[in-house]
């Protein structure tokens, strides 16, 4: 997607203002030259994560980075555990037993 479609179909949304998000690091969509870039999924649902952090929210301008920083290690953090419950479940029985035990001690 690109940076005309991504402010046609994100409400509230100017062209400028993505690209000072992208300027200031909070976006990364891949570069496509001239001057444009190629937004993936992930991309435009940042960009709707920001925009209501800006506008719902009233998140100010420089508090938008430690938001999004913290964000991001949840999002991690989410998928390491699914990685981690995933590896148990392969388990024998008696260790996903054990682990869990262990988990509630």
């Amino acid at each position: 997607m690109r940076i005309a479609t991504v402010v046609s179909v994100i409400d509230g949304i100017a062209e400028p203002e993505l690209r000072d998000w992208i300027a200031r690091g909070w976006v990364a969509p891949e570069p496509s030259p001239p001057e444009d870039y190629v937004f993936a999924e992930i991309d435009v649902a940042r960009i709707r994560l920001i925009r209501d952090l800006r506008r719902t929210m009233g998140v100010e301008s420089e508090t938008v980075p430690l938001v999004l920083d913290l964000l991001d290690q949840i999002y991690a953090l989410r998928r390491t555990l699914r990685a981690v419950r995933t590896a148990l479940d392969a388990q024998p029985e008696d260790v996903r037993r054990r682990v869990w035990a262990a988990l509630r001690e």
